[in-house]
């Protein structure tokens, strides 16, 4: 068996954090499932263009499973660091950079590394 190329591995990698936190988030039903499919095919285009972007897939698939979810369904994930005033999603940071973390622009604070809402939330699937 070939070793997976960087290229791979980074995709895959990103997929993983992502499935995880929808997971944390309990939304990772097959619908959704299938935005994290299709924006890794997007993003395989992009890293294939500017193979130096791969440590920055991650951030980018996260931001994309967000964007598509406020479209279909609502914000997501929501905040778990501010109890009061509205619910609200957090975003991303960098945008487009390595160790992208999931972050409260409202506290200002990193509520937890993409991949790594589960820590940050108590979340996971239902039993």
């Amino acid at each position: 068996m070939d070793p997976l190329s960087p290229l791979e591995q980074a995709l895959h990698a990103a997929r993983a954090l992502v499935l995880a936190d929808l997971v944390a988030g309990d939304v990772a039903q097959a619908d959704v499932v299938s935005l994290v499919e299709d924006s890794v095919v997007q993003r395989r285009w992009w890293v294939e263009q500017w193979p130096e972007g791969a440590p920055f897939v991650a951030g980018l698939v996260a931001q994309d499973v967000q964007d598509a979810l406020l479209d279909r369904y609502g914000r997501w994930p929501l905040c778990p660091v501010c109890g009061t005033g509205d619910p609200h999603a957090l975003g991303v940071e960098p945008e487009l950079g390595p160790d992208p973390h999931w972050v409260c622009s409202e506290a200002g604070v990193r509520v937890a590394p993409v991949g790594g809402l589960a820590r940050a939330t108590g979340g996971g699937p239902a039993s």
